[in-house]
């Protein structure tokens, strides 16, 4: 993928790893348009990086996602690059949690059907524009879980194993398909506690924009290499290894 030149439209763009790559890419002649549910937020990264093109969103709710892609064909038809990055986590217990099925339904609607939505809204407009790339972003906890998470763990999973055929199925076509699997990253996520494994969101951006010029179709950042090799070997070693963690 070349790194300039582009129109690019980010999910989960106004904090942390999305704040960061829209930097990147701003300093890198792209024009990146990012959304997210929170007004505040993404007034402050419009505050901080005033070419940035921002849109309310929140992705758990359909008919905003429609709307969030109708605007994007509408305002900027030259958009080729789609990285859906947004998500959220619960950490509860599953069994013990008040409304935890309504947990359940926003991390599956943000994580994994906003993902589609946006794929299936933009897919045609993508095909028409050069160098066009959908960017999906997930974790190494596809392939070790952390019981921490009921819900995260799983939706990403979903998003890996569509990734995988949808990628399949659009091989001879104009369009890339990629996936970027993080460690843990120090962002808001972790509510100012972040776990002493995890990298910075600079070294993350760096570890995905030279995975994306080297046109990897799957791009492991840092320890996601060391993670996806173990769970492969002893699988059960690497389950208790990640779930001993203090925090991930």
């Amino acid at each position: 993928m070349k790194l300039s030149g582009n129109t690019i439209l980010i999910t989960g763009g106004s904090s942390g790893i999305g704040l960061e790559l829209s930097k990147r890419l701003i300093n890198n002649q792209n024009k990146v348009i990012i959304c997210g549910r929170s007004l505040q937020k993404l007034e402050r990264a419009k505050a901080e990086l005033p070419q940035l093109e921002t849109i309310q969103c929140d992705l758990s709710q359909k008919e905003q996602c429609k709307a969030l892609a109708l605007e994007v064909m509408e305002k900027y038809p030259e958009t080729n690059v789609l990285i859906n990055n947004a998500a959220l986590v619960h950490k509860v217990d599953f069994l013990s949690t008040d409304h935890i099925m309504e947990m359940a339904e926003q991390e599956l609607e943000t994580n994994f059907l906003a993902p589609l939505r946006l794929i299936h809204f933009l897919y045609p407009q993508l095909q028409q524009n050069a160098d066009a790339h959908i960017i999906n972003v997930t974790t190494g906890l596809i392939y070790t879980p952390r019981a921490d998470y009921p819900f995260y763990n799983a939706t990403k999973a979903a998003l890996h194993s569509f990734t995988q055929v949808f990628r399949n199925k659009t091989e001879t076509g104009k369009v890339r398909t990629v996936e970027v699997m993080f460690p843990a990253v120090n962002t808001p996520w972790h509510k100012g506690n972040p776990p002493k494994i995890a990298i910075s969101t600079e070294k993350a951006v760096d570890g995905m924009l030279a995975g994306l010029q080297k046109g990897s179709p799957e791009v492991r950042i840092a320890g996601v290499k060391l993670l996806y090799k173990i769970s492969r070997i002893a699988p059960k070693f690497a389950f208790n290894k990640i779930n001993s963690l203090a925090d991930v």
